[in-house]
């Protein structure tokens, strides 16, 4: 049982070092936030961290920017990067057009005010081949390079913050 739990324990520390970003060792989510809300043994680290890590509530957490990760937000955190990921090939398809409900839902979740639409959209058409640079793009690799994009444009960079 010892060795399972070092080895559960070795194979989280790193994870758990990555993830931390100023949370103490045992990095942010339900285990840390509710769990062990005083943690100050070695072992109530462990275990905040295991449950961090295992039950998925720390990368939940990272996403929705709950359970005390609330600075892990990056520019549009809004489930942006979900929606890119439940929505890929969609959001491909009308981007190369430049319109579809899909575009516009996404143009809808970042916030994008109705007299920057148009300019979004065209933005997004003009930047397709940087936006969905192969046809084994990932999401997050099409999110990052929105990002990209919306930064070097003056009208969209605003909606970044």
């Amino acid at each position: 049982m010892k060795k399972l739990i070092l080895s559960a324990f070795i194979i989280s520390a790193p994870v758990a070092a990555i993830a931390a970003g100023g949370h103490g060792p045992a990095g942010c989510g339900l285990g840390t936030k509710v769990i062990f809300q005083n943690a100050d043994e070695w072992h109530e680290h462990v275990l905040a961290a295991t449950t961090n890590l295992s039950s998925g509530n720390q990368t939940f957490g990272m996403t929705s920017g709950t359970l005390d990760c609330e600075d892990a937000n990056g520019p549009l955190k809004n489930g942006i990067g979900l929606f890119f990921d439940h929505n890929l090939e969609q959001l491909a398809t009308e981007a190369a057009t430049g319109s579809g409900e899909t575009l516009s839902a996404l143009s809808e979740l970042i916030g994008i005010h109705p007299t920057d639409d148009l300019a979004f959209k065209t933005v997004i058409k003009t930047n397709f081949d940087k936006i969905f640079a192969s046809v084994n793009t990932t999401s997050d690799e099409a999110f990052d390079a929105l990002v990209d994009v919306m930064r070097q444009d003056t009208t969209l960079a605003k909606y970044l913050v």
